[in-house]
């Protein structure tokens, strides 16, 4: 007897992940259900209760706890439900099932119809269907297509253990229903490949077994599977179900297990056929539980790590004594050092198959060293370390890299902090990755380089906030400009120079002062590590323009200013900015004036003598009358005989009229 299991028999990723949310609540002891079975498996549904997950059908049955929601996934209200009762919630909804959710719940946003292929009465439809805004059609079959109505537009999904021949039969006969079809094939990977895999096997084999709950959608589609190839095909449930004297002794029997079949449960059907023919070997089918099979069988097993001495050495392979009743054999590219190997060496070597067809034990150096990265790998994982990857191949969605020898995806949102348009940049560039998701099975991981940069970024602000003083005067980088200031980048972190810290003086706009990439000294006003915002000052560093205007403008010189306010006694003449002087009425002409704006206008550039100033009162006079009298007597001294006929000033107390004109103003 001879005896092939699939390697995609039993549970699938969303399956196992419910069972193991499940057990890991029963260990903590406290209240837990399930709504509905967890799985359609009887044996895994007691096994589960009797460690205190316990199935229920509505939520009135309980008043407290946690509620498991199952790989089948539910509709939205029942989450509602679940908040609405304070009930603790866990969500084991297969990934691939909540996509689905949520194709139909965008595609349905309008209320377009949706049409699922698959059982009506199945949770997982009845879920899906939960999700959908308009009006919902369930197809099991191709003829049952001619129930849906004719539609201008509609979205095609299917229950994600549908076969995938029935699926494109259904959606074919929808497109003479349904002007513009969405088609979204949502069958499950594992599924498909389970199915495939089982019609290929019962095609070679002269009986095939399927183990796994009778009342499962997706065992039972897979028994039909491999009864449509193989007629002596067998639905059994557990060990006990299979029946003796059914098999030949020169049988070769298929085993495969529905997505519901615990390791636990088809490990006991593997075992009794073992027993019912003692002396079969047991064909390994690259599964990682059949290793324990194994172990009864030979003195050797898949995995297991031993020490040889190398005996021969070919061009292409070297020949190893581990103590079996045969030698290993190890080709040369599965060895670390292989030119430097010599006969008589001791190795380390892992057996990768016990026998090669030919009687042969085959060997490798090369996965014990790829273990023990993956191991490293798992440690970096759990501390949450960082790990360094290159680059390896732009894939649709993201980068593939190597990480230690490990395949790693990493998903062009991870890539970077922004998006990346050109993924093939980051071919062979090394890279620091933290790693965020593992599927062990597989020994892949999912990384994320944006992760890195993240925390890289959030640990530079830490530590540059931790060096940050108020009153400490930095260098920075202007950044960007807005209306109301300049943000200035200092050292990794940004802070705003609000624009009345710009200037002494009057600033329309940041722009006036300084421009973007421009270095300057800023000096911190305030810190608000909370809000993360940082106050900065510029002109704080500069002289204040009364402190020096007495240095600057020494009375009796003759400048330039602007005209930038009128009063009736008088122009106001902005020096500098921050810096006005006051011209007197009586000062503005030559001649009498009966009001200010018949000398001067506001925006006039005009040259004026200084004739007072007092920095601790902020106040400067200034005269355009004596700037042009000097201006035209050194004129006529220049050209004598000259006569400019100028009324004789009146002597006039400027700085009396000024206060006595504020006073009045007041």
């Amino acid at each position: 007897m001879q005896l092939t299991i699939g390697k995609h028999a039993g549970f699938c990723f969303g399956v196992k992940r419910a069972v193991e949310a499940a057990f890991a609540l029963a260990q903590e002891g406290k209240p837990c259900y399930t709504l509905g079975p967890l799985i359609h498996n009887p044996q895994a549904v007691r096994r589960l209760a009797e460690m205190g997950v316990r199935p229920i059908e509505s939520l009135d049955e309980i008043e407290r706890g946690t509620v498991i929601i199952r790989s089948h996934g539910v509709r939205p209200e029942v989450y509602a439900e679940c908040r609405r009762r304070g009930l603790n919630m866990v969500d084991a909804t297969c990934p691939h099932v909540a996509r689905v959710h949520e194709l139909v719940e965008r595609y349905s946003q309008t209320g377009d119809p949706v049409v699922i292929v698959g059982e009506e009465d199945h949770p997982e439809v009845v879920g899906i269907a939960g999700w959908a805004h308009g009006d919902v059609y369930i197809v099991e079959r191709a003829e049952d297509a001619k129930k849906v109505p004719l539609l201008a537009r509609a979205l095609v999904v299917a229950q994600t253990t549908i076969r995938s021949d029935r699926f494109a039969e259904v959606s074919r006969s929808l497109k003479g229903r349904v002007q513009e079809l969405t088609v979204e094939d949502t069958i499950c990977r594992a599924t498909a490949l389970r199915q495939q895999e089982a019609a290929a096997l019962s095609r070679q084999v002269d009986v095939m077994l399927v183990v796994g709950g009778k009342n499962s959608s997706n065992t039972r589609k897979l028994f039909e599977t491999c009864l449509a190839h193989c007629k002596r095909s067998l639905l059994v449930e557990s060990r006990d179900d299979i029946p003796t004297g059914y098999f030949n002794p020169r049988d070769h029997i298929g085993i495969t297990a529905g997505a519901s079949t615990p390791e636990w449960s088809l490990k006991e059907v593997v075992t009794r056929m073992n027993d019912m023919e003692k002396d079969q070997v047991l064909e390994q089918a690259d599964s990682d539980f059949m290793a324990d099979v194994e172990k009864t069988l030979v003195k050797i097993r898949t995995g297991q790590t031993v020490t040889g001495t190398i005996v021969q050495i070919t061009d292409d392979e070297v020949c190893v004594n581990i103590g079996y009743k045969s030698d290993g054999l190890m080709k040369k590219s599965d060895m670390i050092n292989p030119d430097e190997c010599k006969i008589g060496d001791e190795i380390e070597v892992e057996v990768v198959k016990v026998n090669d067809g030919e009687g042969n034990v085959v060997l490798s150096q090369r996965n014990i060293v790829n273990r023990k990265n993956w191991d490293a790998l798992m440690e970096k994982y759990d501390a949450g370390e960082y790990v360094e990857g290159v680059g390896k191949e732009a894939v649709k969605g993201g980068l593939i890299a190597n990480v230690m020898g490990v395949r790693a995806f990493i998903p062009a949102s991870q890539l970077s902090q922004r998006y990346v348009e050109k993924i093939e940049e980051f071919v062979g560039k090394p890279m620091q990755l933290k790693i965020i998701e593992v599927d062990k099975q597989k020994k892949r991981i999912v990384a994320s380089r944006k992760a890195f940069l993240v925390e890289e970024a959030a640990a530079k602000k830490k530590e540059v906030w931790e060096k940050l003083h108020e009153g400490d005067v930095v260098k920075g980088i202007v950044r960007r400009l807005t209306d109301f200031g300049a943000f200035v980048d200092i050292g990794g972190v940004d802070g705003l120079v609000h624009v009345t810290d710009l200037s002494w003086g009057r600033v329309k706009h940041p722009s006036d002062v300084v421009t973007p990439n421009q270095e300057i000294d800023v000096v911190l006003l305030s810190l608000d590590p909370e809000r993360e915002r940082i106050q900065l000052g510029y002109k704080q560093l500069q002289p204040r323009p009364w402190d020096v205007a007495g240095e600057k403008y020494p009375v009796g010189s003759i400048v330039e200013g602007k005209v930038v306010r009128i009063t009736t006694f008088g122009a106001f003449v902005e020096l500098e900015p921050g810096l006005d002087g006051l011209v007197h009425i009586s000062q503005c002409a030559l001649t009498r004036i009966a009001k200010v704006e018949d000398a001067v206008q506001v925006g006039q550039i005009v040259r004026v003598k200084v004739l007072s100033v007092d920095s601790e009162a902020k106040r400067i006079s200034l005269s355009i009358r004596e700037a042009l009298e000097e201006e035209a007597f050194n004129y006529s001294d220049e050209i004598p005989g000259t006569d400019l006929g100028f009324e004789e000033a009146q002597p006039v107390d400027i700085e009396a009229a000024v206060a006595a004109q504020e006073d009045d103003a007041e």
